[in-house]
């Protein structure tokens, strides 16, 4: 069995992709769990948005966002990957994306805004990051 030691770079830029693919819907499980306790109307789910508490409304918005934030470092990612980035820097800005944007989620939802919004900032410097040093590998 790999460690993540052993684990290369590359290998590591394709977890995080899969990674950052499941926390998109990390947020969306606490709306789930506010539907269920309101009553889900299958008929219209989406217009019981205005009936959800506020934490659930504030968890559809970070689940919304995810997907911004993923289309952005997938992309990056795949650069990374396909030009063959191994420096540590690519590995810790794929894992430093990887945990802000989880935090992201959760002072969302907490309703912390000014952490939240430094946690958006990082997450996209990893991914401007990744982005630099795919177009230095390739050059």
């Amino acid at each position: 069995m790999l460690m993540p030691s052993q684990l290369s770079v590359s290998v590591l830029f394709l977890i995080c992709i899969a990674v950052a693919f499941l926390e998109i819907y990390l947020p969306f499980l606490v709306v789930a769990y506010a539907r269920l306790s309101i009553g889900y109307n299958y008929s219209a789910p989406r217009a019981m948005f205005d009936k959800l508490p506020a934490y659930a409304q504030r968890a559809t918005w970070a689940h919304q966002n995810c997907f911004e934030g993923f289309a952005i470092f997938a992309v990056a990612a795949l650069m990374a990957y396909a030009t063959g980035v191994s420096s540590p820097l690519g590995a810790y800005a794929a894992l430093t994306f990887i945990t802000v944007r989880l935090l992201y989620s959760v002072f969302y939802i907490l309703d912390i805004p000014l952490v939240r919004s430094l946690m958006y900032a990082i997450g996209l410097a990893c991914s401007c990051t990744l982005f630099v040093l795919s177009i230095m590998q390739a050059s």
